[in-house]
């Protein structure tokens, strides 16, 4: 195996130059584990700079035998974007292709690399009064983004990835250059090539371009933090905003007490801005391309949650405003506090929005009974049914070991989620190692029978990622 593998190597230094190939153990760390999940051994890494590389290199990968994972900017959070352990597949890095970023004003749309950033292609765009609306905490590239089909935080208004992708271009694993680059907003032919490869983590093909459509960039946002009782109230509040403000609504995020505490405690540049934590606060934000001149955004959702406030006042315990990027900045720091607060076991999971309140109380019931040392500190996108339902535990107090614990609360909480509450255990992130035993579990075998002939077909050697869809 050293031998071939030495010679696989050469043939890649040959074919795509000595910089594109990494394969020293200290280079291959950022490659080989995962965001939050996935822990793998690398043969090397590999970064080609152009689709026609792409191509070269899966024909060479081909001709070896050798399995790829295609990798972006490795923010997923199931772990589908490192190898596996055994140290003989080849990560796929696109952070190299990254040279097309073509905006066409008129046409509203952009036509980028694989590599491309979302943080470089909205930068770009901004100048032309425009943006791409799927936002989220992280950095990913774009071919990622369609890869796992991002949502994000703004998805009640502008929909995820799926919704804005108008084109794709996908090298299969054969190295076929398939250019579905269109920018077409119309085009009622047949089969919706590209949506084949949104939300399929890279395992029928690697996406290396794409056309977006993009939005126009708001020209102002008006922001509150509403304290609520419960998790009734929250969705009282959502009830009237959709009701009176649906065409301005971008954002709907609920926090529980949990996560606010750990936010104010770990964060030190942060405040609790209400007298006390509230059960949970709700992010209001609402956005137009308006100016001010004409409409006074501020003044509309101020007016909006007084005139709800005095039809349930016993729900809102109060409400503030203020500059955007301080609420944001609670809610973005929200994961990256609970790890202060000990062991964090996080789900992303969806249910339809009436069942919210309920699946939590499930859960937290349940857990009251027989692991009464787990905290819910739950936060996430209430206005499209996700949840980020954080289980957070002190080693020390718990009885019992991670390994054992991990596995009971994984299948009590997406049984919960999928047979009670007819939801979802992936609802944003995807499907990789990290769950890929509740797809195997969850999923309808005529799906699962779609998928293997999809990946028959796009992949009959079976050597693209490291999840199954079928």
């Amino acid at each position: 195996m050293a031998i071939a593998a030495t010679a696989l190597l050469d043939d890649l230094r040959t074919l795509l130059g000595e910089g594109a190939v990494l394969a020293d153990p200290p280079d291959l760390v950022k490659y080989e584990r995962g965001w939050r999940y996935g822990q793998g051994r690398a043969l090397a890494a590999v970064r080609p700079s152009t689709t026609a590389e792409v191509s070269s290199f899966l024909l060479l990968c081909r001709r070896h035998g050798i399995r790829v994972v295609p990798q972006g900017a490795n923010t997923g959070l199931v772990g589908a974007s490192v190898p596996d352990g055994t140290g003989e597949m080849l990560v796929l890095s696109l952070e190299r292709l990254d040279r097309r970023l073509e905006i066409d004003v008129l046409d509203r749309t952009a036509l980028v690399d694989g590599g491309v950033l979302l943080s470089t292609l909205n930068a770009a765009l901004s100048p032309h009064g425009l943006h791409f609306p799927v936002d989220l905490g992280a950095d990913p590239q774009i071919g990622g983004m369609v890869a796992t089909n991002t949502g994000g935080t703004r998805l009640l208004h502008y929909g995820d990835v799926r919704r804005n992708l108008l084109g794709v271009e996908v090298v299969l694993a054969d190295g076929t250059v398939v250019d579905a680059l269109s920018p077409l907003r119309k085009n009622n032919t047949g089969l919706d090539w590209k949506q084949l490869f949104t939300g399929t983590s890279g395992l029928f093909g690697v996406v290396t371009g794409a056309v977006l459509q993009t939005a126009v960039l708001p020209r102002q946002r008006a922001t509150a933090l509403v304290a609520l009782a419960d998790g009734e109230a929250a969705l009282d509040l959502l009830r009237s905003l959709e009701g009176g403000l649906s065409e301005v609504l971008t954002a709907f995020e609920v926090i529980s007490a949990g996560a606010l505490e750990a936010v104010f405690r770990h964060q030190p540049n942060l405040r609790n801005p209400f007298a006390s934590v509230p059960p949970y606060a709700a992010l209001v934000e609402i956005s137009s391309s308006f100016p001010e001149t004409r409409l006074d955004l501020a003044a509309v959702l101020e007016e909006t949650l007084e005139g709800h406030l005095e039809a349930h006042g016993e729900g809102v315990l109060d409400a503030v405003f203020g500059k955007p990027d301080t609420f944001w900045g609670i809610r973005h720091h929200v994961s990256e506090s609970l790890r202060g607060e000990g062991r964090v076991l996080a789900f992303d999971v969806a249910v339809p929005r009436p069942a919210l309140p309920a699946f939590t109380g499930a859960v937290k019931d349940w857990l009251a009974r027989q692991h009464p040392f787990v905290r819910v500190c739950d936060f996430g996108h209430w206005g499209d049914g996700g949840t980020h339902l954080n289980l957070v535990w002190r080693d020390d107090e718990a009885g019992l070991p991670a390994a054992e614990l991990v596995p009971r609360l994984q299948e009590r909480i997406y049984d919960l989620a999928v047979k009670d509450f007819r939801g979802s255990y992936s609802a944003e992130h995807g499907v990789g190692p990290h769950n890929q035993r509740f797809f195997d579990a969850f999923t309808p075998a005529p799906v699962k029978a779609a998928g293997a002939a999809l990946k028959a077909h796009f992949d009959p050697e079976g050597r693209l990622g490291t999840a199954r869809l079928w």
